[in-house]
């Protein structure tokens, strides 16, 4: 056992450094023309990488563009799952519920102190909506020009500052409307709302 072991050390020697150094031995020739003519000389190689380096190819021109092609499907289904649009416009909405709840609290809370008068001039149905002005544009500027109401009463005591849309780029109105109807009940609204949502708050 310990001579065929090491007669098969001795072949891969022969195989992969080719030398002539070692003393002739017949049945080793032998032995190695016949792996040489069977092929399995190669092979060898496989079973024993320190006896055999392989050459390590580069990726191919096809191999990029196939990866490239699939990173691209995989980033679009994400972005379409994800849909960053979307999400933006919900946010924004939930802004707008809380900042038209805000307002109406406001407004019930001042009603509540003021003996149930309401704060501005808010128009009675059938009027329409009117927009509610900036804190910062009131009186004639507010009821004039924009054709709002003033709600700058509530600040200070019932709201730090009059809400305005996300999106408002206006420099008079905040982008919310406010109305009562027939029973005195206050409804303000965000016409802005996304999504084909409606943001409405009655009281």
């Amino acid at each position: 056992m310990v001579s065929f072991i090491l007669s098969f050390f001795s072949i891969l020697y022969f195989i992969n450094h080719n030398t002539s150094d070692l003393p002739v031995n017949p049945f080793l020739s032998v032995l190695k023309s016949r792996l040489i003519y069977s092929g399995k000389a190669e092979s060898i190689g496989y079973l024993f990488p320190s006896f055999h380096m392989k050459t390590r190819k580069a990726f191919t021109l096809i191999e990029l563009l196939l990866v490239i092609g699939i990173i691209a499907i995989l980033a679009s289904i994400v972005i379409v799952a994800i849909n960053p649009t979307k999400q933006l416009g919900d946010a924004r909405n939930a802004q707008r519920r809380s900042d038209v709840n805000t307002v109406l609290n406001a407004v019930y809370q001042y009603a509540i102190d003021n003996n149930g008068t309401l704060p501005g001039a808010i128009p009675a149905a059938p009027a329409a909506a009117k927009p509610v002005c900036l804190g910062t544009v009131v009186d004639a500027a507010c009821t004039g020009v924009p054709g709002g109401v003033d709600l700058s009463d509530l600040i200070g005591t019932y709201i730090v500052a009059v809400p305005a849309d996300p999106q408002n780029t206006s420099t008079d109105v905040t982008g919310y409307t406010i109305v009562q109807d027939a029973n005195g009940r206050v409804t303000v609204a965000a016409p802005s709302a996304e999504q084909s949502a409606t943001i409405s708050v009655t009281r």
